[in-house]
């Protein structure tokens, strides 16, 4: 199993970016993929979930009505559009697909949202 987070990188405040996760060994219809993001000394916030059931889909109170997760089960790949970019969003973002109880790590990508 694999996940390859890109599409991070340094962006003005008020600006937009696209993250992706491509699976590799993991079927992402079928099974949760959540990104999360880490800022150096906190712990890992859940940024947003999309659910194998319906796809249905949840965010974090700090990134609702900015951020969206989706996925194209084609190219088996998550993706999460942030606009609005703020700040307090630099982090290194990570996508973590569940399966079986087990979860499984991207090596993440970073974002700097700064003027």
């Amino acid at each position: 199993v694999q996940f390859v987070e890109s599409g991070g990188g340094l962006v003005q405040p008020g600006g937009s970016l696209r993250l992706s996760c491509a699976a590799s060994g993991f079927t992402i219809r079928t099974n949760t993929v959540s990104w999360y993001r880490q800022v150096p000394g906190k712990e890992r916030e859940l940024v947003a979930v999309i659910s194998s059931v319906d796809g249905n889909t949840y965010y974090g109170d700090s990134v609702k009505d900015r951020f969206t997760i989706s996925r194209d089960n084609a190219k088996n790949t998550v993706y999460l559009q942030m606009n609005s970019l703020k700040p307090e969003d630099t982090a290194m973002y990570y996508c973590k697909g569940n399966r079986w109880g087990v979860g499984y790590w991207g090596q993440g990508t970073m974002v700097t949202v700064s003027s």
